[in-house]
């Protein structure tokens, strides 16, 4: 897991504690107006550490209404990489990297829709990216359905660090998204609500890794190298649905089932249940358990036969056979004393658990041998891989 890939996890946390609010507020209450997010400030500290790959580093986010009309908010994010994982020991060293990502963004408030636009820039040694969004949501039928739209625009250069020899370009690629979604919201009775979500993704230009490399067979019977090969343009589709039930006591069921395909031939599915749960006045606990399968892609392969094997060539392991299971823990407290400027102010501690397990992606480390010692197994027949990674996140969130 990448250092991108990551930042989406923790962004779908903060989203998620987001949610989770609203999702009190509107269960709770007994008016559905439209309104905008309230102000607030938050600051987290992230942590990723599983398979060779460590991320952390801070994030901010402000958001300030005006005139219960237009809120603007801003955020910075950065990671802070090390990486010593199985593709980067297999065809090169440890490295260490920084990535940081500024995005501001503004609603506006009209009657009963909510415009949003939205821009964010990430920037990294190798990788720069661009994405510009728009939003509109709806409510209809006395404020009891919502209608969500969007689309976003992304623009990413791919460099590969390195020495460039004499005579030679330095590598700079480019690649483009666009995304598409359509979202609907139903609040069924006053304790239930759900919704039904669908996205569209059409990438183009380079999308993969300028460091990655395939394994194949050499006439010898020793292992070859050379470049991953993939095709310019992807699509993909993805459909989910969303539930979320009030009990009595204010604990709340959270349930989503997601299905994704893409036109490289990957099929996946997950399925999250999460049970939040207030400890006296001031405790907020959440668990949650979540299973995630997929399949390969066409045109991936642990150990291609020789060298040029096809048009296509891919041995990310993203892209293989693979399931990962996640066990989260979180707990968020609620602050009696208030800051002098503040209406209330909370701090959250999450925890996530991920155990990643690998059906064609083979551990090529133990088929090599040194001066030392051996090699274990031969070529292609060395055991499956898999490993587990440990995210923390803690907020402190003032809202004013």
């Amino acid at each position: 897991m990448g250092p991108r890939a990551v930042a989406e996890v923790v962004v779908a946390v903060i989203n998620r504690v987001i949610a989770i609010a609203s999702c009190f507020l509107l269960l709770s209450g007994n008016s559905f107006a439209k309104v905008l997010e309230e102000d607030r400030a938050d600051a987290l500290y992230h942590s990723y550490d599983g398979g060779g790959v460590t991320i952390d580093g801070p994030s901010v986010l402000v958001r300030k209404g005006f005139k219960d009309k237009v809120s603007v908010s801003a955020n910075f994010y950065q990671d802070m990489v090390s990486s010593a994982s199985i593709d980067v020991l297999a065809t090169g060293s440890k490295y260490s990297e920084e990535r940081n990502e500024y995005s501001v963004g503004v609603d506006y408030l009209t009657d009963k829709a909510i415009v949003s636009l939205g821009t964010s820039s990430s920037r990294e040694d190798d990788y720069d990216a661009d994405s510009y969004s728009f939003g509109l949501s709806q409510d209809f039928f006395g404020d009891m359905t919502t209608l969500n739209m969007g689309y976003s625009y992304g623009d990413n250069t791919i460099r590969r660090n390195g020495t460039v020899e004499a005579g030679e370009e330095r590598f700079e690629q480019e690649s483009r998204q666009q995304r598409f979604r359509l979202g609907l919201t139903q609040v069924l009775t006053k304790n239930w609500i759900m919704a039904f979500n669908v996205e569209t993704i059409v990438d183009k230009g380079y999308l993969n890794n300028p460091y990655r490399q395939v394994r194949y067979l050499q006439q010898n019977g020793d292992v070859g190298y050379e470049a991953e090969v993939y095709p310019d343009t992807r699509n993909s589709d993805a459909m989910a649905i969303r539930s979320a039930y009030y009990l009595p006591y204010r604990a709340a069921f959270h349930f989503e089932a997601r299905v994704f395909d893409d036109s490289w031939g990957i099929n996946a599915q997950n399925y999250e249940l999460r049970y939040t749960h207030p400890m006296r006045e001031r405790l907020i606990l959440e668990l949650k358990l979540r299973t995630y399968t997929q399949s390969e892609a066409d045109f991936y392969s642990d150990l291609f036969p020789y060298e040029n094997a096809q048009e296509f060539l891919a041995r990310d392991k993203e892209l293989s056979k693979f399931s990962s299971n996640n066990f989260g823990l979180g707990i968020t407290f609620l602050f009696a004393k208030k800051l002098p400027f503040a209406e209330k102010q909370s701090l959250g501690l999450f925890w996530d658990f991920i155990q990643y397990d690998y059906d064609n992606f083979r551990n090529q480390l133990l088929s090599r041998s040194n001066e030392e010692t051996s090699a274990e197994y031969q070529v292609g027949e060395e055991p499956t891989y898999g490993y587990e990674a440990n995210v923390l996140r803690l907020f402190f969130s003032v809202f004013y």
